[in-house]
């Protein structure tokens, strides 16, 4: 598996990106992420590509993406994280997290932490981020969809 930020020659694998209603409840679609990426030049729109196929996708977000979140300047927001429907239960997910702290080392060379925010409804994902070594620090928020726990991952140099 490799990450790969956006480029328009990727966009057939987007348009093949399936969601499910459940999912849709936390997330929102690589398309409506990607135009806003297009729009907003600190969010940047990930693909976790195995085997020529778009697995995984998320959005690392910078600057004032951070900091409804958190007051560290340094750290980069992953949102939108999902899998294609088709591709669950696979493992996509935990080995596109386990490839991030890399990836973000050295394409967002500033950062010194991601950070989270996931819905306490989204037992699933709390423990997969857990499982990556992302830490809940105990911090909460209210979001668009309900509480939200923020978890950070820091980045030792």
């Amino acid at each position: 598996m490799k990450l790969y930020e956006y480029e328009n020659q990727l966009k057939s694998e987007v348009e093949n990106y399936t969601l499910s209603e459940e999912q849709l409840k936390y997330t929102t679609t690589p398309r409506e992420c990607i135009k806003l990426s297009e729009e907003d030049l600190d969010r940047h729109s990930i693909l976790a590509i195995e085997d020529n196929q778009l697995v995984t996708f998320f959005v690392l977000h910078e600057n004032e993406g951070v900091k409804p979140y958190s007051e560290n300047a340094k750290a980069i927001l992953l949102r939108a994280f999902s899998t294609n429907y088709n591709h669950q239960g696979k493992g996509y997910a935990t080995k596109s997290l386990l490839l991030l702290p890399e990836f973000v080392r050295t394409t967002f060379t500033q950062s010194n932490e991601i950070i989270l925010a996931v819905n306490v409804e989204n037992i699933a994902a709390q423990s997969l981020y857990k499982k990556c070594g992302f830490i809940d620090n105990g911090v909460r928020q209210e979001g668009k969809k309900g509480q939200l726990i923020i978890m950070s991952f820091y980045l030792q140099d």
